[in-house]
């Protein structure tokens, strides 16, 4: 029997409760009428929104601090409006690592999962995530029992110092070491329910965490500055890191080298540093008025070599993993000299070394030399309008390639977050 809706009426008898009134009109053309009701609820909900004061990007060593925001969006004009209630609410950092099966071949607890069922009252922040948890601080509760009336908002401030001896954040080909700041929260009777806010870190490596002086134990001090002093007191690491970060990336002194193959002298590199940091420019320069030998071409690629550590290669003998960041190649016949400049891009890994993987930098460089001796174009001293030299069809050349090993260090985080994929806030409803 077709029935087609002939119209359809809501009359609202009380907040929550709605009548509904549609009429059906028959193939005979007999109109049928129901009425029924319909119940409305409205979602009761927990906001919670967590944002970092600084940025997403942090030195190891470095005091991170996060606001974490909890509301109860109902308005208080609502009549089904109540108090939202909160068992308790917990923070704490931790570092996923996860490799790559077909390259790296870790003991048999290297691949288990940290894996919690919903129903679970015990908190693990790694719960669900990828891989193992390789790192994390001991988690600090933000309240116990917290009551919010409609409309109210209450914000909590975590701080934590990211661990020195981690690893850095890292996404390679085979392995992968990710940061994440986990915020716990349960109603009562309810499961854990969990917001991350990933997060970059940057270590450089070799640098001893820097001890607060010894005096300021027994220096006198200011009840009205105490906050200034300990605001202060968590930016010297900072600042000692950076300042000595500053003080190795900015020491210029030429370094020379002969480009040289069976042949004989192609040309001479100078560049005036090997050590870098972060958003730098590697600037070199060729002087080839020297040569023995023409060069046709050249190129340089600024690239990051990932080797699994000998005990855990999958593979015998396995092959380094190389990635390109930049390259510049122009064509140099007849040229007495040239220039390039890579920058080094701001969300790439420093160089760094742990007990599974290790990341160098270098310059790669390729040359195309000529087997013979090319004349270069002549012209008159006296000729004054503009001549067009016509290079030779075929010529036979050499190629060859050279590799130059240079250091990544870090940079200042709040520049690198800037260029960050991370935005430093996430939120959830509860």
């Amino acid at each position: 029997m077709d029935r087609r809706v002939n119209n359809c009426s809501f009359s609202f008898v009380f907040p929550g409760f709605v009548i509904c009134r549609r009429t059906f009109r028959c193939a005979s053309g007999e109109d049928n009428v129901f009425v029924f009701a319909v119940v409305s609820f409205e979602v009761k909900m927990i906001e919670v929104v967590a944002s970092m004061a600084r940025g997403p990007v942090f030195l190891a060593g470095e005091l991170m601090e996060c606001l974490i925001t909890f509301t109860n969006p109902m308005s208080h004009l609502s009549t089904s409006a109540s108090s939202e209630m909160l068992a308790w609410a917990s923070a704490q950092i931790h570092c996923q690592f996860h490799a790559s099966e077909n390259r790296v071949a870790l003991p048999a607890q290297g691949n288990k999962q940290d894996v919690q069922a919903e129903s679970d009252t015990v908190l693990i922040p790694s719960r669900g995530e990828r891989g193992q948890c390789v790192l994390d601080t001991p988690p600090k509760i933000l309240f116990c029992d917290l009551r919010l009336d409609p409309g109210e908002s209450k914000t909590y401030s975590y701080s934590e110092l990211v661990p020195i001896d981690g690893p850095p954040s890292f996404r390679g080909q085979s392995v992968k070491y990710v940061y994440k700041l986990t915020i716990g929260c349960q109603r009562v009777n309810s499961p854990i329910k969990l917001l991350r806010v990933p997060f970059r870190v940057l270590v450089l490596q070799g640098m001893p965490e820097p001890p607060f002086p010894q005096d300021e134990e027994v220096s006198p001090s200011n009840p009205f500055l105490e906050e200034e002093e300990a605001s202060r007191r968590d930016a010297r690491p900072l600042e000692r890191a950076l300042d000595m970060l500053m003080a190795t990336t900015s020491r210029r002194c030429p370094h020379m080298f002969n480009i040289t193959n069976m042949r004989g002298k192609v040309a001479k590199f100078c560049i005036f540093k090997t050590v870098y940091r972060l958003g730098e420019d590697i600037v070199g320069t060729f002087n080839f008025s020297e040569g023995d030998i023409p060069c046709l071409q050249y190129s340089v690629s600024l690239q990051s070599e990932e080797e699994i550590q000998q005990q855990y290669q999958r593979r015998p003998g396995q092959a380094v993993s190389v990635t390109g960041h930049g390259r510049h190649l122009e064509s140099c016949l007849h040229t007495a000299s040239s220039h390039f400049s890579l920058p080094i891009p701001l969300n790439v890994t420093p160089g760094f070394s742990t007990d599974i993987v290790s990341l160098r930098w270098r310059l790669h460089f390729e040359f195309v030399t000529a087997r013979e001796p090319m004349e270069p174009p002549t012209v008159l001293q006296n000729q004054s309008e503009v001549t067009v030299w016509a290079g030779a069809e075929h010529v036979d050349v050499d190629t060859f390639s050279w590799d130059l090993p240079i250091k990544v260090l870090p940079t200042n985080p709040a520049l690198a977050s800037y260029m960050s994929q991370f935005t430093g806030t996430n939120s959830i409803n509860i």
